[in-house]
C-alpha cells in the first residue's frame, strides 16, 4: 500500500472513533494495570476514557460486585490530586473501604439523591466538570436520550463516566461506548486470617468498534489479575443459550 494512502486510511479510522464518541489516544495502551488482556477488545488497545461505561446489576450481590470492581476500575484512573463524584440514591457505601482499592475516601464526592430525575440532572451537571477524572452514578433506568446527553457531555469534558443500572426493568439500547456485567466469585483464602482478595466475573457484553468476552479477575497487590478467560465465540454461545 503506498504512504499516501495508508496516511488517508488512518485518518479516517481516528475520525471514524471521533464520531463513534472514543478518544484518539497518542500512546499505545493507556489499559488499567493488569487488564492488558483486554487489548484485542478496546479500539486503539485503549481503555476508553472520556466516554461512558454502562454496568447492569441485579440483586444485592451483583451489585455490591459491580461497586467493587468500579471502585477497582478508578483506583487505576485516579492520580494522587484525582476527584471523582459519585451519585447514588441509597445509602448503602461503605466510604472506608475505597481504602482497599488505594483510595482516600475524601477524594470522592458522595452525592445521595432521591428522585430519579435528580440523579439524570446531577450526572450530567457532573460530567461536565473538567476537573473531575469520573463520576458514578447509580439509577435504574436510562434512555437513549439521557445517555446520549451524558455520551456529549463527556466529549467535551474528557471525564468518564460510570452508570451502574440498579435493578432496571428493562436494558434498552444507549450511546455508552461499553456495557459490562459484574458478578463476584469465591474468594481463596490466604495466608492471613480473614476475607481473601475480591474475584469478579467480568463479562463485556459490548463496546463500540470492539469485541466482547469474559474473564475472571482477581484485585490484589493494588492492581488486576487475570484468572481465567473465556473466548468471545463461547461467551455468545453462552448468552444464547442462558
Amino acid at each position: 500500500m503506498l504512504p499516501e494512502k495508508a496516511h488517508i486510511i488512518e485518518q479516517l479510522q481516528k475520525d471514524l472513533l471521533k464520531l463513534a464518541g472514543i478518544r484518539p489516544v497518542a500512546y499505545d495502551s493507556n489499559l488499567p494495570p493488569g487488564l492488558g488482556f483486554l487489548k484485542e477488545h478496546f479500539p486503539q488497545a485503549s481503555f476508553p476514557i472520556g466516554a461512558m461505561h454502562e454496568f447492569v446489576c441485579s440483586g444485592k450481590e451483583r451489585i455490591a460486585a459491580t461497586e467493587g470492581f468500579v471502585s477497582a476500575l478508578l483506583s487505576t484512573l485516579m492520580n494522587t490530586h484525582a476527584i471523582t463524584v459519585w451519585i447514588t440514591s441509597c445509602n448503602t457505601l461503605f466510604p472506608p473501604a475505597f481504602k482497599l482499592f488505594g483510595i482516600d475516601p475524601d477524594r470522592i464526592i458522595f452525592i445521595q439523591l432521591i428522585k430519579e430525575k435528580d440523579l439524570l440532572w446531577a450526572m450530567e451537571e457532573a460530567l461536565k466538570c473538567e476537573g473531575l477524572t469520573a463520576v458514578v452514578c447509580e439509577l435504574q433506568e436510562l434512555s437513549f436520550t439521557s445517555s446520549r446527553r451524558f455520551q456529549l457531555a463527556v466529549e467535551q469534558s474528557a471525564v468518564t463516566g460510570f452508570i451502574l443500572r440498579v435493578n432496571p426493568r428493562k436494558v434498552v439500547p444507549t450511546a455508552c461506548v461499553c456495557r459490562w456485567q459484574i458478578s463476584s466469585i469465591a474468594s481463596e483464602i490466604t495466608d492471613i486470617p480473614g476475607v481473601g482478595f475480591p474475584k469478579w466475573n467480568v463479562e463485556l457484553l459490548k463496546v463500540r468498534n470492539g469485541k466482547p468476552g469474559s474473564w475472571q479477575v482477581e484485585w490484589a497487590a493494588g492492581k488486576f489479575h487475570l484468572l481465567n478467560e473465556v473466548a468471545a465465540i463461547e461467551f455468545e454461545q453462552r448468552k444464547k443459550t442462558g
